[in-house]
C-alpha cells in the first residue's frame, strides 16, 4: 500500500516524469492481472509463515510454497544466528509530508546495519543496486520514528531483493539515501504544479497513463516519421530502443480502447467485434453415442477434425452436437466489415441490476 501520488514502485516514475502523476489520476481504473493477484497472495504467506502461522501456505500449489520457503530462508541466511531485530509489512511515512508513505515488506538491524528487504515474485529481474523503491523505504524509514530502533546510530544501509530463487544485496550509505530523498522532494514539488514535465523512458513500462501519454504520443508520430533506410547505426540504435518502448504505448493504448468501447464509450473511427469463434461439443457424452467409436482416439476429437472425416465419406456433421464460441472481442477501425458486438452499457446494466 502506498499514497496516491508516490510510493516506493512509483518512485522511479515520478522522479524521472513529475508529470506522470497527473495523467495516472485520470487514467481508468486498473484491473489487477493475474501475476499481481498472485503476487500480493505469496506476500500474505511469507508474512505470515515468518510471524509462525502453521497456514501460512494453505491452499498454495508446491511451486508457489516453495517460492515462500526460499524468501522465509533469505532472512536466515542474512540473519543465521538470530541476533538482529526484523519487523514484516512497516508502513513508513515521510514528515515533511505524511501523505507520501509506502509500506516495506522488511525492516530490519543486524548490529550497526540497517536493513530493508523486499519480496519480488514476477519474471523480469529486479536488482538491489540503485533500487528506487528500496531507497524510498530506506529514506521513509528514517521519518517513521517508532521504527527508530532501525536506523539510530547505524552505519551502514543494505538494501535486498529476494526474488526466487536468487537474492540480490546492495551495501550504500545514508548519503546516497538523502541524496534519493533530495530528488524525491523536487519531484513531489514539480508534480504538484500545472504543466509538470512529462518524460519518457524505461519508468514508463507499468505506467497506466502510457496508453495517451502526449509524451508517447509524440514519439510514436516522430518515430514514424523517419526515414529508416537514411539512418546511421547509431541512430537505428535509437530508434530501436524507442520502438521497444513504444510497444507498451501501444498494447496500452488498445486496452484502453477495448475498456471505453465495453462501456459503451465513443472511440471514434473504432468498434468491437467478436473474435473468431471456435466450435466445441455440447455434450461430449451425447457426441461420442452418436458419432461411435470411430471418432475416438485417447479423446475424443475436435469438431473439425470428425467433420473432415465425414466429409470423405460426403456425411455432415450433426449441428446440433457442436456450438461455436467467441473467445472475446477486440477493436477493429470502423471499416472492418464484421458486424459490433453489441454491450449493454454500464448504465443500462445498473438500471436492470435495480429491476426485481
Amino acid at each position: 500500500m502506498h499514497s496516491n501520488l508516490v510510493g516506493g514502485s512509483t518512485a522511479k516514475r515520478l522522479i524521472n516524469c513529475p508529470g506522470s502523476a497527473e495523467l495516472v489520476r485520470r487514467a481508468p481504473p486498473q484491473v489487477e492481472s493475474v501475476f499481481a493477484l498472485e503476487g500480493s497472495q505469496l506476500h500474505g504467506a511469507v508474512e505470515r509463515g515468518l510471524k509462525g502461522s502453521l497456514m501460512a501456505t494453505l491452499g498454495l500449489t508446491a511451486e508457489q510454497q516453495e517460492k515462500v520457503e526460499y524468501c522465509m530462508e533469505a532472512l536466515d541466511q542474512i540473519d543465521p544466528d538470530y541476533e538482529g531485530r526484523w519487523e514484516t509489512e512497516q508502513r513508513l511515512a515521510f514528515s515533511w509530508d505524511t501523505s507520501i508513505f509506502g509500506t516495506a515488506d522488511v525492516v530490519g538491524r543486524l548490529g550497526d546495519v540497517t536493513y530493508v528487504v523486499d519480496w519480488k515474485f514476477g519474471a523480469n529481474v529486479v536488482e538491489a543496486q540503485d533500487n528506487e523503491q528500496l531507497l524510498f523505504y530506506a529514506a521513509a524509514l528514517r521519518h517513521t520514528r517508532a521504527l527508530d530502533w532501525a536506523f539510530v546510530d547505524t552505519d551502514r544501509v543494505v538494501l535486498v531483493i529476494v526474488q526466487p530463487y536468487e537474492t540480490r544485496v546492495w551495501e550504500t550509505t545514508w548519503a546516497r539515501v538523502d541524496a534519493f530523498e533530495h530528488d524525491l522532494i523536487r519531484a513531489v514539488g514539480l508534480a504538484r504544479q500545472p504543466n509538470a514535465p512529462l518524460r519518457t523512458g524505461d519508468h514508463c513500462r507499468w505506467c497506466p497513463a502510457r496508453g495517451f501519454c502526449p509524451q508517447m504520443t509524440g514519439e510514436v508520430e516522430r518515430l514514424t516519421r523517419l526515414q529508416l533506410e537514411s539512418l546511421d547505426e547509431q541512430a537505428l540504435a535509437r530508434a530501436l530502443s524507442l520502438a521497444q518502448r513504444l510497444e507498451s504505448f501501444i498494447d496500452a493504448a488498445k486496452e484502453l480502447a477495448q475498456a471505453r468501447l465495453e462501456a459503451d464509450l465513443p472511440v471514434p473511427g473504432f468498434k468491437l467485434v467478436a473474435k473468431r469463434a471456435t466450435r466445441k461439443w455440447i455434450d461430449e457424452a451425447r457426441a461420442r453415442e452418436v458419432l461411435g467409436e470411430e471418432f475416438i482416439e485417447r479423446s475424443l476429437m475436435s469438431p473439425s477434425a470428425v467433420e473432415k472425416m465425414l466429409k470423405q465419406r460426403s456425411e455432415k456433421l450433426p449441428d446440433d452436437l457442436v456450438v461455436a464460441i467467441s473467445s472475446g472481442s477486440t477493436v477493429v477501425p470502423d471499416s472492418d466489415p464484421r458486424p459490433a458486438v453489441l454491450h449493454v452499457g454500464r448504465q443500462l446494466i445498473a438500471a436492470l441490476s435495480k429491476v426485481v
